[in-house]
């Protein structure tokens, strides 16, 4: 019996040290690497491409991760770049850090899901929770002042 209430205890101690606290977010986050750009990178129609198409999509690629970044203030709230049709635009929302490290992401349409998988002082990989599984992982790196 006192083994069992040891486990319990020290399962519950390791669940609580990993829980990330939302004062460890605020701060700017870059996105430095999209598995779902990995996987367009390594797709036949990018391999297959002329230089030009190949410069293209590296351009965009390049555009899509130097306009990703994360702003996550006091007060719960979350400033991001995102893109609709194409364009870049700022959205301000609020965000919950539940347990689990899972981010809850309150926006018009609905609230969207995060699991922050990995998270350091200066790196952060989040999975996106949806039910397209195949979107892949979101590595963050802190931007320094």
């Amino acid at each position: 019996m006192n083994l069992s209430f040891i486990s319990s205890f020290l399962f519950t101690l390791v669940l609580v040290w990993n829980q990330v606290q939302y004062s460890q977010l605020v701060g700017s986050w870059q996105l430095i690497h999209f598995d779902g750009i990995a996987k367009i990178v390594h797709s036949p129609q990018y391999q297959n491409a002329t230089p030009n198409e190949k410069a293209s999509m590296d351009a965009r690629i390049k555009f899509r991760l130097e306009n990703t970044v994360y702003q996550f203030e006091e007060g719960d709230v979350l400033k991001f770049t995102d893109f609709e049709n194409q364009t870049i635009v700022q959205k301000e929302v609020k965000i919950e850090l539940t347990e689990g490290n899972m981010l809850v992401i309150h926006e018009e349409k609905g609230d969207r899901l995060a699991k922050i998988v990995e998270f350091s002082e200066d790196k952060m990989v989040l999975q996106p929770i949806s039910q397209n599984a195949s979107t892949g992982k979101l590595t963050f790196q802190r931007i320094k002042k």
